[in-house]
């Protein structure tokens, strides 16, 4: 049985909005986890969908196809904050965007990602490997969306020198 869109849209719309009281971008994964149990054993919620789907299914349908769109939503929000922080003209032209992690390349050849600092090392890779394959486009930036895994100097050294060595010329944090 197919899960009705009214249906799908109003739990969808009950997690967002817990999950934005619960600062779902800023939780440890154990946290979140302990959320996914909570919600598939609730009858409003795990309960409504597994008279839909096999319920061994739920919780894995609540992450990834109702709060991993809410994680992608949040961050795409953040977009200007981004390009302010890595000093590009919000009206320059694009040419591509990226989503996992977040980027975009520019009608200038300008490249930039960004995403949660606990996930700098894939952020960088994948800044390195965009531009690996696109010649001719240059790494301008990275920003950091500060999760806690790098707010400390030391930490934050590590990752401006990793990027240095990758190529990418600013790194940047959102606190």
């Amino acid at each position: 049985m197919r899960l009705p869109d009214d249906v799908r849209d109003r739990i969808r719309d009950l997690l967002w909005e817990r999950a934005t009281e619960l600062g779902w971008s800023n939780l440890p994964d154990i946290e979140r986890s302990r959320h996914y149990e909570q919600w598939t054993r609730e009858t409003m919620i795990g309960g409504t969908l597994a008279h839909y789907m096999d319920p061994r299914k739920v919780r894995v349908y609540i992450k990834d196809s109702l709060l991993k769109p809410y994680e992608r939503a949040r961050m795409s929000s953040t977009e200007q904050d981004i390009l302010a922080v890595l000093d590009i003209d919000p009206t320059l032209g694009v040419v591509e965007r990226y989503i996992k992690p977040h980027g975009t390349c520019f009608i200038d050849d300008r490249m930039i990602a960004w995403g949660k600092s606990r996930d700098w090392k894939l952020i960088l890779m994948a800044m390195y490997e965009r531009t690996a394959l696109n010649p001719g486009t240059s790494s301008h930036g990275i920003a950091l969306l500060e999760s806690g895994n790098t707010a400390d100097d030391s930490s934050r050294l590590l990752v401006r020198r990793a990027a240095t060595r990758l190529g990418i010329a600013r790194v940047e944090w959102i606190d």
